[in-house]
């Protein structure tokens, strides 16, 4: 009798399947400053400034506070693609209306608290009588669609967790593609202004809502969907809580830094603030391009995690990291090749052109200074190891604000070495906790 070889675990985690979970998100990304740039192109046709000011600070402010609910996703990734590896369908479906009630509930929340929001917003940025009105009428307007836009957060994080990153595509696409119709319509055809602006957004995400529960309808066919012994479950919210706690210190510290950042620029004149800025859209490219791998961690090494494989965790976290080093060698290359380029792109005065110049090479340094940190961000957010990524996060952030003032004489130099710094001790300090997390999928259930 001959023995039938068994599958390797390991087999299942492949160049393909990293791509096809990455590659998705990496194209939805893109789809996002198309979005920025229609809606500030639209209100710039009805000839005055005040409507672009207002709809910049508008956006700006509400993108912030929902960014706040940011760990809604990353908490409902690294716990449903666990649920999902360890074949309890039921709490893929809990962990589905969880992430629901959590987003509705945050985003009613906000409807309610939305005057002394927008009053303490406008404290600290502060804005002229004309574009605080309109930037009120638009924000008054898009807050009603904050249950839909925050529990967006949980559904794509579902999504994710189960690798179906083409649906978040679509979506992103879909929610976009009607948010430029109707901003184009509203605008340019009805002359509505800023209202138009803010109507098109919020009937968009209210529409993305609708279908990205029509993409998790799966879930409502299990009836534990409904389950509210599971859902509300004590042991399982806690876990939750302390999970989505953790990220958003962790996240709010993140944020810190680039707000200090920002702010010590401005200091220094206002060609090295815009010079600055300039510059920051690199990273933001580079966070965009890296985000693909980090999410295909997530889901690898969470489903991994769950399914109690560690060979296969480990697999998934160097294949995926293999990707993001790819990426970040790219971009480098990218920015030191055309870098000179896209700066006289994204600023014609002069001053600002050579002041970028005089910055770049930190551009080109930082994807590969922050590859280790943007990946093992998405190993950790997989494996729910939120007391690490807080804890290296407070670490980092520590050695950010040293940095800071040890290098204060260097003015903008300093400023940038602090910051691909922290970049740096953030992702040592992780890879020094990974073999514990490694160690997590040998654990008994």
């Amino acid at each position: 009798m001959t023995e039938t070889a068994l599958p390797d675990p390991q087999a299942s985690v492949t160049h393909r399947r990293v791509l096809n979970i990455a590659v998705p998100i990496v194209l939805s990304n893109a789809t996002v400053p198309i979005l920025g740039a229609v809606d500030t192109g639209v209100v710039g046709q009805i000839g005055l400034a005040a409507p672009i000011g207002a709809v910049g600070i508008g956006a700006i402010i509400l993108t912030t506070v929902y960014w706040l609910f940011g760990f809604l996703r990353m908490g409902t990734v690294g716990l449903t693609a666990q649920a999902a590896g360890a074949d309890d369908a039921a709490e893929v479906a809990a962990l589905l209306t969880r992430a629901l009630l959590i987003g509705a509930g945050a985003g009613l929340m906000l409807v309610l608290l939305q005057l002394p929001i927008f009053w303490a917003a406008f404290q600290v940025s502060p804005a002229s009588a004309e574009v605080e009105s309109l930037a009120r009428d638009y924000m008054q307007i898009r807050i009603w669609s904050a249950p839909a836009a925050i529990s967006i957060y949980g559904i794509t994080g579902w999504l994710i967790a189960q690798e179906r990153t083409r649906a978040v595509l679509v979506l992103q696409v879909w929610m976009n593609g009607l948010n430029i119709v109707l901003d184009l319509w509203f605008v340019l055809g009805l002359d509505m202004g800023v209202t138009g602006v803010a109507f098109a957004t919020f009937l968009a995400e209210w529409s993305g809502a609708a279908l990205g529960l029509w993409f998790c309808r799966a879930a409502f066919a299990n009836p534990a969907w409904r389950d509210w012994v599971q859902v509300f479950d004590l042991a399982r919210l806690k876990v939750m809580a302390v999970l989505n706690t953790d990220i958003m210190i962790r996240s709010l510290l993140l944020e810190a830094i680039f707000v200090s950042f920002l702010f010590l620029g401005a200091g220094l004149g206002d060609v090295t603030l815009a010079a600055n800025q300039v510059l920051l859209q690199f990273l933001m490219i580079t966070a965009y391009a890296l985000d693909g791998f980090a999410f295909a961690a997530e889901a690898i090494v969470g489903r991994a995690l769950g399914a109690r494989q560690r060979a296969v965790l480990r697999r998934g976290a160097v294949l995926t990291s293999f990707w993001g080093a790819v990426i970040s060698l790219l971009m480098a290359a990218s920015f030191a090749g055309a870098g000179g380029a896209i700066i006289d792109l994204m600023a014609k005065a002069e001053g600002v052109q050579a002041a970028a110049r005089q910055y770049l090479p930190y551009m080109i340094a930082a994807p590969i200074a922050g590859c280790a940190a943007w990946m093992l961000d998405g190993i950790f957010i997989g494996a729910t190891r939120s007391r690490d990524m807080r804890n290296m996060m407070l670490v980092s952030f520590a050695v950010y604000c040293v940095a800071l003032v040890l290098l204060q004489p260097l003015g903008n130099h300093g400023l940038w070495i602090a910051l691909l710094l922290s970049f740096v001790v953030r992702g040592l300090t992780l890879g020094l906790r990974y073999p514990a997390l490694e160690a997590a999928a040998d654990a008994p259930r």
